[in-house]
This record gives C-alpha cells, sequence and structure tokens, in this order.
C-alpha cells in the first residue's frame, strides 16, 4: 500500500464508515439479531486489503461508541479481526466471487465469532445492546448454559452477518471500481 492516499480513497474509507455507522444504528434500533455494522469494513478490505479495513472498523468502532452504543467501543477487537481477516481472503479471491459467498462469510466470520464471544461472556454476561441478546436469554432460559448460549448465537447471527455483508460488497465493489479511479 502506498504511504500516501488519494483523495479517492480517502472518501471511501469515509463513505465506508458511514455505512458501518449507519448499519449498526439500524441494527440497534431494529433489534434485528445481526449487526449489520462490518459491511464498511468489509468494503475497506476487499478495496485497500488489512490496513483499509482496519482503518474503517477502529472508526466505526470510536464513532458509534461516542454518538449511540457504548458496547461498540468494547468490540472493536472484533472490527480488527474482520478487517485482518477479510483483507486477506480479498487478496486471495474476488470480491465480486458469488459463488463463493457461503465459504468466504464462514472464514471471515469464524476468528471474530470467537473474539466477540468471548467479549460478551466476559465483559457482559452474555447480554449486550443487540438483538441477538433475546435469543441468548431465550436459550439460556431453556436451560443452555449461557457461555454455551452466546456461542451458539454468535456463531448464528455472524454467520449471518457476514453473509449480507460478502454479499453486499460484491454489489458495491462491482459498481464503485467500474465508476471509480483508486490511484
Amino acid at each position: 500500500m502506498q504511504a500516501r492516499w488519494s483523495a479517492n480513497k480517502i472518501a471511501l474509507i469515509a463513505l465506508f464508515i458511514v455505512i458501518n455507522i449507519v448499519g449498526g444504528h439500524i441494527a440497534l434500533y431494529t433489534k434485528v439479531p445481526f449487526y449489520l455494522d462490518t459491511i464498511g469494513t468489509l468494503l475497506g478490505s476487499a478495496f485497500f486489503g488489512p490496513i483499509g479495513g482496519l482503518i474503517t472498523g477502529v472508526l466505526t468502532a470510536l464513532i458509534n461508541g461516542g454518538t449511540g452504543d457504548l458496547f461498540s467501543i468494547y468490540y472493536m477487537p472484533s472490527q480488527i479481526t474482520t478487517a485482518i481477516v477479510s483483507g486477506l481472503v480479498y487478496k486471495k479471491y474476488s470480491a465480486i466471487n458469488f459463488k463463493k459467498i457461503w465459504w468466504l462469510a464462514l472464514v471471515i466470520s469464524l476468528p471474530s465469532t470467537i473474539v466477540s464471544t468471548v467479549i460478551t461472556i466476559i465483559l457482559f454476561q452474555g447480554i449486550t445492546s443487540s438483538g441477538s441478546s433475546i435469543m441468548v436469554q431465550l436459550l439460556y432460559g431453556l436451560g443452555v448454559h449461557k457461555e454455551i448460549a452466546v456461542f451458539v448465537v454468535q456463531i448464528v447471527t455472524d454467520y449471518m452477518d457476514r453473509i449480507i455483508g460478502v454479499y453486499v460488497v460484491g454489489i458495491i465493489y462491482k459498481i464503485i471500481t467500474k465508476r471509480v479511479v483508486l490511484n
């Protein structure tokens, strides 16, 4: 990656941060059981590798944490993990490879699922501001051990979130690369 970033690259990173913020707030306020706050991170990784995703994810966590969802700051390690893994994945596989969405989403989501599960259990005893906490409480109420309930819900919701994210990234990547010069 070049030491100097063009105005187009900086504008795209800003756009990706906004996509994360809007997605995260939509998920937070509608209580859907997925997060929508990593689509921009995935885009940053698809366009600019792990560093682009990292910048997008970290700034998203800080902004979201200061503007409506304090939990976002605590989940910054999950954004970082997503950025690094997706950046490495997108170096090997094209972002517009729709035939591999299921597999790519799984590879990208598993490491951050582990990180998110640990954060959720250690810091929040399984309950956060997300809609997935309702599912955790339901499983826990049915007798499932809390840590297992958190992990199962986290796997399902993270995977659903990454399927949506990888698909949206493919569409946006295809559109942007046809219209914007990145150098």
